[in-house]
């Protein structure tokens, strides 16, 4: 059987295709060979870890958010952090094990805080940093902080150094607290025309409030003004210690601002100056000349030596490389929203916080638990998941100690009660024990198009969650009493893991937000102090004495890949390659638009039913 051989035209543009097809690939093979040389180059040029000379500053650069746990994949970080895509986080760990390690580091002579940049979801994690600060100047060591503009929560850091400088263009702001949020209720039902039902137990549950009133309740109103007052009394109270100044003078000055301002002619560095809120205005420059000539010119003689925070921790791990034997205190955080199943690191899941409960029950090596939360809560059940597991450390002769950070509240109270010791900060944001549903039907939106729903069922409920239909009373009755259940059962847990009744528990409940010292009074925490406190109990209760046991936190172990770019990420050589192989900015807006949909989850059905409980507190500020 013959066959027919191609016609010219089809060689040609057959020749043309060929071509290309290997002109792509030789080109990429190209592009990959480069980038794989590149790589070996970095490799074998990274010279590791200097050593770290005497009279050396450790900058404490705190450009970034301050968090329990990183909120992004290890790769995610790396590749953001050497394309400077997102905002850094700095993990409070590793800022106080840094600061803890200086102290005594007789390589480290003082600590330069770089202020710019500093944010922090709430004060807990921020005042136990300050505790460090203030703990490494007892050495005799300095602390010299630098800003070119502070807000409040950067002022707050700064307070705790010896010395305080300001760029003499910039100024020092205390506006109080405030938490306002947006409400929904207009654009959603009388514009949008979605009806939004609300089924909740607690006078004070306010979380969802946005979605059907124009403005705060009076409740609301109450319970977080009678927070907010606690939590910014002590703050300003921290300020004047630390600055040794006066309370009623540093409340005057903040009542007063608006004249104050004006009497300094706007110059906010000079009034900051006039009210003993700083030591002097200097530009970076010249606070660099300050720092030569309190310790050594770096090798340069550009800038005084210095070691940052990255730097300083390479220096602890190499130092620190051997296999701890002792045993162990497990440190598990969990940080962010509760939700079902397995979740990346800056969310709670069920099942992927539960199976770092299990591991540090399941390791022998482990002999007490400390459970880091800072949360605003999220679902029921999987806040139950999590609450079962720390009953079965417990039930495994383990003691387990609840460290309360910035926010432990609704949902992170949930998972938090059944702790052998619960410890929150004073300014720790607890409580808001209570539980809503939210159920959202759209048939007003869809008449508005001219579409309608119709059919038929099989039983009187059959298609009664349908979203596209108006609720069913009968449905609502099914939800509230769905609710009805989930509140008994949070206030009844709280009562018989803090030894209390039901009764008790619902007058401070009712979804009422508390500050960690005002829990404390009401007997819904057992301690007030940060997490140094924490550790330091949890390995009392498992009769282990300082120095002798080791503190591990227990994450989901990193791939060999991942391990390959995180190491990447921290050499300046490797950076450059990966802002070549860095995503576009296309697929970073997605990146985004997945961490709104995340902080969003707590809404989210999952699939398991047409509705769920919900333990969820919006006390952000």
């Amino acid at each position: 059987m013959s066959h027919s051989q191609p016609g010219p035209i089809r060689r040609f543009f057959g020749g043309i295709w060929n071509t290309v097809n290997f002109a792509r690939r030789f080109v990429f093979n190209v592009l990959f060979l480069l980038v794989l040389f590149l790589m070996l180059v970095a490799i074998l040029a990274n010279p590791g870890v200097q050593p770290l000379e005497e009279k050396t500053a450790l900058v404490l650069d705190m450009n970034g958010v301050l968090v329990e746990q990183f909120t992004s994949a290890p790769v995610d970080r790396a590749v953001n952090q050497a394309t400077g895509q997102s905002q850094p986080e700095i993990q409070l760990r590793d800022a106080l094990h840094a600061i803890k390690s200086a102290k005594d580091d007789k390589r480290i002579d003082r600590i330069v805080l770089l202020t710019d940049g500093f944010n922090a979801a709430g004060f807990a994690a921020m005042r136990d940093l300050a505790a460090a600060l203030r703990d490494f100047r007892t050495s005799g060591k300095q602390v010299v902080a630098f800003g070119t503009n502070m807000e409040q929560k950067q002022y707050y850091l700064a307070a705790q150094s010896d010395e305080i400088y300001l760029d003499p263009m910039g100024g020092v702001l205390l506006e109080g607290l405030g938490r306002y949020r947006m409400y929904y209720r207009a654009g959603l039902q009388d514009k949008l025309g979605v009806d939004v039902h609300l089924f909740k137990v607690g006078e004070f549950k306010s979380a969802a409030e946005p979605y059907v009133l124009d403005a705060a309740s009076p409740a609301a109103r109450e319970a977080d003004l009678f927070w907010m007052t606690d939590v910014w009394q002590r703050f300003v109270a921290d300020l004047a210690q630390a600055r040794k100044l006066e309370v009623d003078g540093i409340n005057a000055m903040i009542n007063d601002l608006p004249a104050r301002v004006q009497a300094a002619s706007g110059d906010l560095g000079k009034l900051a100056l006039d009210e003993k809120l700083i030591d002097g205005l200097m530009t970076s420059q010249e606070v660099e000349k300050l720092l030569i000539e309190r310790g050594v010119a770096d090798e340069e003689g550009t800038s005084f030596r210095q070691i940052d925070l990255k730097g300083y921790q390479a220096h602890l791990m190499r130092e620190n490389l051997g296999i701890d034997s002792r045993p162990q205190v497990a440190v598990v955080v969990a940080q962010g929203e509760i939700t079902d199943g397995e979740q990346s690191p800056g969310t709670i899941g069920g099942e992927s916080t539960s199976a770092l409960l299990r591991q540090a029950r399941e390791d022998e090596t482990v002999k007490a638990v400390l459970l880091r939360v800072d949360s605003p809560g999220g679902g029921v059940f999987p806040s139950e998941q999590i609450r079962r597991e720390v009953e079965l450390i417990k039930a495994a002769g383990k003691p387990v100690v609840v460290s309360m950070g910035n926010v432990a509240a609704s949902g992170g109270y949930w998972i938090s009660m059944n702790a052998d010791r619960i410890y929150a900060d004073d300014s720790t944001i607890t409580g808001s024990i209570g539980i809503f549903g939210l159920w959202m039907t759209v048939p007003r939106v869809l008449e508005k198009i001219g579409v309608s729903t119709d059919g038929v069922g099989t039983a009187p409920l059959a298609g009664a969650f349908d979203p596209t239909r108006p609720l069913d009373p009968n449905a609502g009755l099914i939800i509230q009493a769905v609710i009805n259940k989930g509140y008994a059962d949070f206030t009844g847990k709280v009562a018989a893991a803090r030894g209390s009744t039901p009764e008790k528990i619902d007058l401070v409940a009712q979804g009422r937000v508390w500050s960690g010292a005002q829990a404390k009074e009401r007997g819904l925490v057992d301690e007030l102090g940060g997490l140094e406190a924490a550790l330091a109990h949890t390995a009392s209760l498992a009769k282990l004495k300082e120095g002798d046991y080791g503190v591990s936190y227990i994450e989901k172990p990193l791939s060999a890949f991942e391990r390959f770019v995180v190491n990447m990420g921290g050499s300046a050589r490797m950076q450059g390659v990966l802002r070549v192989l860095a995503p576009t900015p296309l697929l970073l807006d997605r990146q985004t638009l997945a961490k709104v949909e995340g902080e969003l989850a707590w809404l989210d059905r999952k699939g398991r039913t047409p509705y769920r409980a919900v333990a969820h507190c919006l006390c952000d500020y």
